[in-house]
C-alpha cells in the first residue's frame, strides 16, 4: 500500500467511523431511555445488531468508489479496524460526557429500582443471586465515568478486530490480477 492509498483508506475510515459512532450513540441513547421503555430497548438492540451490516455497507462503498471495485482482504480488514477504532473513540467520548455530566446517578438508581421491586426481588431470590446483585450495584456506584468509557472503548475495538475478518472476507474483491501479484 502506497502512502496516498493509506491516506485515502484512513480518510474514508475516519468519515465512516464518525457515521458508526452516530449509530452507536443512537443505540446508547435508546438503551438509556429503554430502561424505562421496552420499545426503545428493542430499538437499541436492533441498532447494535446493525453494526456489522452498516460497516460492510460502508466498506462496499469504499471499495466501489475509492478503490474502483477492487480491494484486497488485507486492505478490507485494515479499513474495518480503523472504522471500529474511530467509531469507538467517538462513542467513548460521548459516553464519558454522558456519565460525567448528564447521568447524575440515573442508571444506577434505575437498576436499583428494578432490583428492589417486588418482581425483581422475587426473580433474584429464585435464582439465588441476591448477594451478587447487591455487590454488583455497590461496584457500579464506585465506577468513574472514564472507567465506563474506557471499558466500552476496549470492547468495541476488540469487536472490530473480530468482526473485521468476516466483513473483510465478504467484501474482498479481486480483479484476478491482484491475486497473481499477491497484493
Amino acid at each position: 500500500m502506497t502512502a496516498p492509498e493509506y491516506i485515502q483508506l484512513k480518510a474514508y475510515a475516519r468519515q465512516d467511523g464518525f457515521f458508526l459512532a452516530l449509530l452507536w450513540i443512537a443505540s446508547f441513547a435508546c438503551y438509556i431511555l429503554g430502561i424505562s421503555n421496552g420499545m426503545l430497548g428493542m430499538v437499541a438492540m436492533m441498532l447494535a445488531v446493525l453494526t456489522p451490516f452498516f460497516v460492510a455497507g460502508r466498506l462496499r462503498r469504499f471499495r466501489d468508489e475509492g478503490r474502483a471495485g477492487v480491494i484486497s482482504f488485507r486492505r478490507s480488514y485494515a479499513y474495518t479496524i480503523f472504522v471500529f477504532f474511530y467509531g469507538a473513540v467517538l462513542l467513548a467520548v460521548a459516553q464519558f460526557l454522558y456519565f460525567a455530566y448528564l447521568d447524575n446517578g440515573y442508571l444506577l438508581s434505575t437498576f436499583s429500582k428494578i432490583v428492589s421491586s417486588e418482581e425483581g426481588k422475587a426473580l433474584i431470590q429464585q435464582y439465588g443471586m441476591t448477594q451478587m446483585v447487591d455487590e454488583s450495584l455497590a461496584e457500579m456506584a464506585t465506577i468513574r465515568p472514564i472507567d465506563y468509557a474506557l471499558n466500552i472503548l476496549t470492547m468495541n475495538i476488540i469487536v472490530g478486530l473480530i468482526l473485521g475478518v468476516p466483513i473483510g472476507l465478504l467484501m474482498y474483491k479481486s480483479n484476478g490480477q491482484e491475486m497473481i501479484n499477491g497484493k
